[in-house]
């Protein structure tokens, strides 16, 4: 096995051991990037030099039997609102021409401070606001999208060009790219990993988390974002005797679909083999979860663009240029009363998950769309624009506030990556990890999207 192709557990164990060089690590991953990039376009800019010095200085500390924890020699990619100073954050945006960080961000200095080298920073749906991330392509088809606003750094991870990453999640931009490129993708709790000199598109809605290969990898990165100890790392034993698992009786399955829907059903069977009690439960709500998503994150975004939106706006690509534009009308009484349902709905997921530990459910409701196509039409007749698919099955976690961690399921008759959604109480981390790895357990992984199978259409 290459080195890039190792997972981030397997690959600070052998670097632990000696028998795996950081040095070699991170140039078998450079020479990842100079393959697939011409392909995917999963990068805005590759950051070899500063990756090499850095694999050198993690070798020498090794050497001398200094290490810093699981993450030291590790090369990832960082997708590019996050702040590394000295680097552009360029948002994947020409408003951001000429942009230099001043400072690292709090989530790229607690990762170098654990040993992460940074190869890279990952292109973004220009400043988050879309769900497919359209200068990259899917790692396992690039006739497809990647999924977005983190495509960049899922695509990286998914085609062996970085051994984790870090996505930002609005409305599933984490775990929407995870599932469409079959990697996996956690959306931690609101506030618990810190969004300092992370640019936002919502305040109230955004979160930072781990793009990696496995649950376990998730959360060694989860860890060290963290300081929290072991307290994020699953349990090896891999059964769930007792844990309640909530079916969704509405909602999550509906407008799914049907490989979808068979595959994630068939994964709530593994969990239920290996233990799981099943329970079905009514999600709260459901008729406000669009309106309420769009009525916190619209006019969130626009007061944050106003002032270039106001001095540049050609500067900025027309679909994300259209949704700033429509919260310059939205009023302070639709703002207050999204954010009041909000607090409703927080109040009755509280109540529902008090009766299960976990939520099982579709990540999104359909594999990777073809690139440009722009709407969805179910059997029942309706017609959905993508980014409302993509958006519609992670929403209740970012309005919530509670964790969500995307599982590679299978895929579908295409070969296209199926992702289930496990979510949980608020800081309930470690059961969203515990039951992930017994998932993963259950069967092989999915691969690593090979290059020869996504030459260039």
């Amino acid at each position: 096995m290459r080195p890039f192709e190792l997972t981030l557990t397997a690959a600070a164990e052998a670097i632990r051991q000696r028998r795996l060089s950081p040095v070699e690590l991170t140039e078998s991953v450079l020479d990842r990037i100079q393959q697939m990039e011409p392909r995917l376009n999963a990068y805005v800019t590759v950051t070899a030099d500063r990756a090499r010095r850095a694999a050198l200085e993690a070798e020498r500390e090794a050497a001398a039997g200094r290490f810093r924890g699981p993450l030291h020699g590790i090369p990832m990619g960082l997708k590019d609102l996050i702040d590394v100073a000295g680097l552009a954050t360029t948002a994947s945006s020409r408003v951001r021409h000429g942009h230099r960080a001043q400072s690292d961000s709090t989530v790229a200095a607690r990762l170098a401070a654990a040993g992460a080298i940074l190869v890279g920073k990952t292109h973004t749906h220009e400043f988050a606001y879309g769900l497919t991330t359209p200068q990259t392509r899917n790692a396992w088809d690039p006739g497809r999208v990647a999924g977005g606003s983190s495509g960049g750094s899922a695509v990286a991870v998914a085609a062996g060009g970085a051994t984790f990453a870090l996505g930002t999640d609005t409305g599933g931009s984490i775990r929407v790219p995870a599932a469409l490129n079959g990697v996996v993708g956690l959306k931690p709790t609101y506030g618990l990993v810190p969004t300092e000199g992370v640019t936002p598109l919502s305040w109230s809605l955004d979160h930072v988390g781990p793009i990696t290969r496995t649950v376990a990898d998730a959360g060694l990165v989860l860890t060290a974002l963290t300081g929290a100890g072991p307290a994020h790392l699953p349990d090896p034993a891999g059964e769930l005797t007792g844990l309640r698992v909530g079916v969704p009786r509405n909602y999550y399955f509906e407008r799914t679909d049907p490989e979808v829907e068979s595959a994630v059903r068939r994964a709530i069977g593994r969990l239920e083999a290996l233990g799981a009690r099943l329970v079905e439960v009514e999600i709260p709500m459901t008729r406000h979860i669009q309106a309420t998503q769009w009525g916190l994150m619209v006019p969130e975004a626009t007061a944050y663009h106003a002032p270039t939106l106001r001095t540049a706006p050609d500067l900025y690509g027309a679909d994300v240029r259209v949704l700033l534009e429509a919260g310059e009308p939205m009023d302070a009484g639709d703002y207050l009363r999204a954010q009041r349902a909000r607090t409703l709905m927080r109040r009755e997921w509280a109540r529902m998950l008090a009766e299960v530990d976990v939520i099982a459910a579709p990540t999104v409701p359909v594999t990777a769309v073809p690139s440009g196509r722009e709407s969805i039409t179910w059997a029942d007749g309706m017609v959905e624009s993508v980014s409302d698919a993509y958006v519609r099955l992670c929403a209740p976690a970012n309005i919530t506030g509670v964790p969500s961690l995307s599982v590679p399921v299978g895929r579908d008759g295409a070969g296209m990556p199926i992702g289930m959604q496990l979510l949980g109480r608020p800081f309930a981390e470690a059961t969203l990890l515990r039951v992930g790895n017994a998932y993963e357990r259950t069967g092989p992984a999915l691969p690593l999207a090979p290059l020869e199978a996504t030459s260039l259409l």
